[in-house]
């Protein structure tokens, strides 16, 4: 009994909180909100694998300290430095990744109201709303397949100088002219700027997230791609089934209809009043399928 009442007495009752304060309590909060993202991050992305070997690596090392295997502990301080260059280097797609979404936070972008001015701009006219919807059924009804990027906040340049210029008005004759079987620019994406039609048989990254479907081709990947490393939107119609997707945020959502894809485009058409009245559309979805990244 005594034994207990010492233990108490030497242990518990000497500890005392440490004196917080509001500062303090927010900075625990940041770091474990900061470490649970990264963990998030980690988890979602192909880093895991990664991060399990390092983590072997780091039990290995410790297992080497405790029973003093000095070779192992002299190789490890040898090549300490050289292995954080190499895991710079071997995260290297999944961390630049990781700073572009960040960089698409909403918080980030109203501490520092980047392109405001450009938010505060309509992005496109209901016609070419309706000439893209036009067109897009009109290329699955005969299984045309078609790939239609639409630009965003995020400049598309880069990809748009891989194709060949066209810097015309979207019409639904033009764009299913453009994917018209054996003509000089049906292969590739047709990008999209504005109410323009800016660049055609664009190349386009292809996703390399191995959840995806087995059955998507070649066009659905280079959709999603191109959502995964920037904030457009990509129409996909299929060549085989005649059935369009869409491709937002490296999600894919699947067979949807000529109501969901236009409440889609008026979304990003950033005009949120029109008469008076703030718009509203209702889409519905068919067989919708959402596959995430």
């Amino acid at each position: 009994m005594s034994n207990i009442e010492n233990f108490f007495e030497s242990y518990l009752f000497g500890l005392s909180l440490p004196d917080m304060k509001v500062t303090d309590l927010i900075e625990i909060i940041l770091i474990a909100f900061v470490i649970y993202e990264i963990m998030l991050w980690v988890k979602n992305t192909r880093a895991w694998m990664l991060f399990k070997g390092i983590i072997f690596l780091m039990v290995f090392i410790l297992f080497a300290s405790i029973f003093e295997m000095n070779i192992i502990l002299w190789i490890a301080s040898k090549t300490i430095n050289v292995g954080i260059i190499a895991v710079i280097i071997i995260f290297q797609p999944e961390l630049r990744k990781a700073l572009e979404q960040l960089g698409r936070k909403n918080i980030l972008t109203s501490l520092f109201p980047i392109d405001a001015q450009r938010n505060g701009d309509e992005r496109f006219s209901d016609k070419t709303v309706n000439e893209i919807t036009r067109a897009v059924f009109e290329m699955g009804s005969v299984r045309t397949g078609a790939l239609i990027v639409i630009e965003r906040d995020i400049s598309l340049m880069d990809y748009e100088n891989t194709g060949i210029a066209v810097d015309s008005i979207i019409s639904s004759q033009l764009l299913i002219n453009i994917f018209e079987h054996n003509t000089p620019l049906h292969d590739g994406a047709v990008i999209v700027r504005g109410n323009r039609v800016a660049a055609a048989t664009c190349y386009l990254p292809l996703s390399d997230n191995m959840g995806l479907s087995k059955d998507l081709g070649t066009r659905h990947r280079a959709g999603i791609g191109i959502s995964e490393v920037s904030d457009s939107m990509t129409i996909i119609v299929s060549e085989e089934t005649g059935k369009v997707s869409i491709a937002m945020g490296g999600e894919l959502t699947r067979n949807v209809d000529a109501e969901f894809l236009r409440s889609k485009l008026y979304a990003l058409q950033n005009k949120s009043i029109e008469g008076g009245r703030f718009r509203k559309t209702k889409g519905r979805v068919k067989n919708e399928k959402k596959v995430n990244s």
